[in-house]
């Protein structure tokens, strides 16, 4: 179907129109409110700046298109293919693309907050400053996307695959990642205060100038990550693995370590003053150089202790 046919019908009140073939055209900044374009063949389609709201495009088939801009609110894009479409700053709020396939997608501070987006395939997807506040990404495929700058605050993740993700100046206060592998995952500079990672695999994660205060580590494994500077105040690192963990100038106060594998931390003789403190205030030993400010500031939190 031609462009301006297409446009005349909508014009006449015609919304349905499932099934067509509108490849390549431009339809940039035009409005069209409650559409139904669902199995369209809409392969480069430019709907830049267009107004999409509410509108229907399930199973349709929109590689590389271009919604640059685009208002997309409160539509349904449940199964579509979106592969390597250009988003970047569209308005996709409250919208549906559970199961779509969005892989390879330039999706620069879109803005999906409250959409449903379970299953969804964002694998190789450029996602910095995406905001994902109380989005539905259970499911999701984030492999190997980038998410420098990301907004998660109340999304449910569960059962997310965040494998080579960058997630770094992420905000990630409070979500759930237990038993998550996120082997060598980029959290550098994130805020992850409260956050859940018990029995994750972390092992080579980048945590440098991380805060994570008062999160739960308990069990996971941290072999090799990289807490140079994190922010671990309060935090519970019970039965936790550091070997080899790289943690100058991390602050641990008050942090708990109990039966947690310090091997090659430089924290290993903390960890036994840690089981045997008594309740009464014990004089701080003299540390060798080599052990570093992180060692001096949970020495400190444990004169008294907890």
């Amino acid at each position: 179907m031609r462009v301006h046919e297409f446009l005349k019908l909508y014009e006449s009140g015609h919304r349905n129109f499932k099934g067509v073939n509108l490849s390549g055209a431009d339809l940039s900044s035009c409005i069209l409110v409650n559409v139904d374009l669902s199995d369209a063949n809409l392969t480069g389609v430019n709907f830049s700046r267009a107004f999409l709201t509410k509108g229907t495009f399930v199973n349709a088939q929109m590689q590389r298109a271009n919604v640059q801009f685009a208002k997309l609110s409160e539509s349904d894009f449940s199964h579509a293919n979106l592969t390597k479409a250009d988003g970047r700053g569209a308005f996709w709020v409250k919208s549906d693309l559970s199961y779509a396939r969005l892989s390879g997608a330039d999706l620069a501070h879109v803005n999906f907050r409250q959409s449903h987006l379970q299953c969804t395939n964002f694998c190789g997807a450029a996602l910095a400053g995406v905001n994902l506040r109380e989005a539905q990404v259970n499911g999701a495929n984030f492999a190997w996307a980038n998410l420098s700058g990301a907004r998660l605050y109340g999304a449910n993740i569960t059962a997310a695959q965040f494998s080579g993700v960058n997630l770094e100046h992420s905000r990630l206060n409070g979500l759930n990642f237990s038993g998550q592998d996120l082997n060598g995952v980029s959290f550098s500079h994130a805020h992850m205060k409260g956050t859940n990672l018990q029995h994750a695999n972390l092992t080579a994660a980048n945590f440098s100038h991380t805060q994570l205060q008062h999160a739960n580590l308990q069990q996971a494994t941290l072999v090799g990550a990289n807490l140079q500077c994190a922010q671990l105040q309060r935090a519970s690192l019970v039965e936790a693995d550091l070997s080899r963990a790289y943690i100058d100038q991390a602050d641990l106060s008050g942090a708990a370590l109990t039966n947690a594998t310090l091997k090659e931390t430089g924290l290993e003789t903390v960890q036994v003053r840690q089981q045997s403190a008594s309740r009464k205030p014990t004089m701080i030993p003299s540390m060798p150089r080599q052990i570093s400010a992180a060692a001096s500031n949970l020495y400190m939190s444990m004169s008294y202790p907890q």
